[in-house]
């Protein structure tokens, strides 16, 4: 089945052409490089994982609660149109939303992949242009899982949201070579992390979990290449060159912010535009939702030397100045640790399944005279 027939709203093309701008940039030095980003190539090849084998695929989902999360995080929860609804209402509701997110997550990876490409062919230095290398793969990984989840296990998909789109346009539009690590690697790729780690902590069904857990153990070294790149970078440039990449924050922020809502889905269940959105701003869960996504970015932006007073003005207004101080490595090695011990488990249940077979199959064969 194509993906268009699974499409809430089919998109009117089923391709984006986003005109490249900007120089390749090719480097004849081949032995010197810097050692943290060497070690972290060295570590993007040796974690590098076949989704196809590594998750449990044969693993139930339930499409009308794919995520297991409860009730009371969904927009419509507690409002006149809940009461309304039946239960197989809200089965589609939960079915909507969970598509919603992973299908933002989809496409978001695909972007990722491609800014992650765009970096090998603009970055200047050849350990930069190594690992990215390396992660123009895992998200490509990321992008095969996502939307093999969606076409196998949900089976609904929803267009990319346009704020999406719009950072996307703007991180691939601009012509200087550290755009796509500050759009890509800090905004999109932060907020992700966030929004993952949430569903992660949250569901009680395997399948997401292991998707989410494996796929923010990629994330967790994505997010480090962009902050080593840049934080070196930055300390390069001018205070007026600094304050552009300020600016470009500043609205990257709040149009992922405003991203959020998921108004596309209450859409789709018959509630006007207006309303759905100010349902979703009176949801208190957003709030802390909102909030939380952005913990991951606030802590990087500061630590890559972006933190002038405009910026910080922005972050006031949004709620999340206080994130800044954040232990941004203390979340990621928590990441690869929730992953390897998912790891661990799955593996030792399996081996313990596999030696019960071995005792059961030899148990039988003494018993046969």
């Amino acid at each position: 089945m194509s993906t268009r027939d699974l499409y809430t709203t089919a998109p009117p093309a089923l391709s984006w052409q986003v005109p490249a701008t900007g120089a390749a940039r090719f480097s004849w030095e081949y032995e010197e490089g810097r050692e943290r980003l060497l070690a972290l190539y060295q570590k993007g090849k040796d974690k590098q994982w076949d989704g196809a084998t590594r998750i449990d695929w044969d693993l139930e989902v339930d499409p009308y609660d794919p995520l297991g999360t409860p009730d009371e995080v969904l927009t419509l929860h507690g409002t006149r149109h809940w009461a309304k609804m039946t239960e197989k209402d809200k089965g589609d509701l939960r079915r909507h939303y969970a598509s919603w997110q992973f299908s933002q997550f989809l496409h978001g990876e695909q972007g990722a992949m491609i800014c992650a490409a765009r970096i090998v062919e603009s970055v200047p230095d050849l350990d930069a242009k190594f690992y990215s290398a390396t992660q123009t793969m895992d998200e490509a990984r990321h992008a095969e899982i996502y939307g093999r989840f969606l076409h196998d296990k949900i089976g609904m998909l929803y267009p990319i949201n346009d704020n999406l789109k719009g950072l996307l346009d703007d991180t691939l539009r601009d012509s200087r070579w550290d755009m796509p690590y500050l759009g890509m690697q800090v905004l999109i790729e932060g907020l992700a992390l966030a929004a993952f780690g949430m569903i992660r902590d949250t569901t009680d069904k395997p399948l997401p979990k292991q998707i989410l857990a494996y796929v923010m153990q990629d994330e967790a070294r994505h997010v480090a290449f962009g902050r080593m790149a840049l934080r070196d970078y930055y300390q390069q440039l001018s205070d007026a060159e600094l304050r552009e990449r300020e600016e470009f924050v500043i609205e990257g922020c709040y149009l992922m912010r405003d991203r959020l809502r998921g108004v596309e889905v209450l859409e789709n269940f018959g509630i006007p535009r207006k309303e759905a959105e100010e349902l979703s701003e009176q949801s208190e869960f957003l709030h802390l939702f909102r909030k939380l996504l952005f913990s991951r970015i606030v802590p990087c932006v500061k630590d890559i030397g972006l933190w002038g007073e405009r910026l910080q003005k922005a972050y006031l207004d949004m709620g999340v100045f206080d994130l800044g101080d954040s232990n941004l490595d203390l979340l990621m090695t928590q990441d690869e640790e929730i992953a390897e011990a998912l790891d661990r488990e799955r593996f030792a249940a399996e081996e313990r399944e596999r030696v019960a077979e071995v005792a059961e199959a030899i148990a039988e064969g003494e018993t046969i005279p």
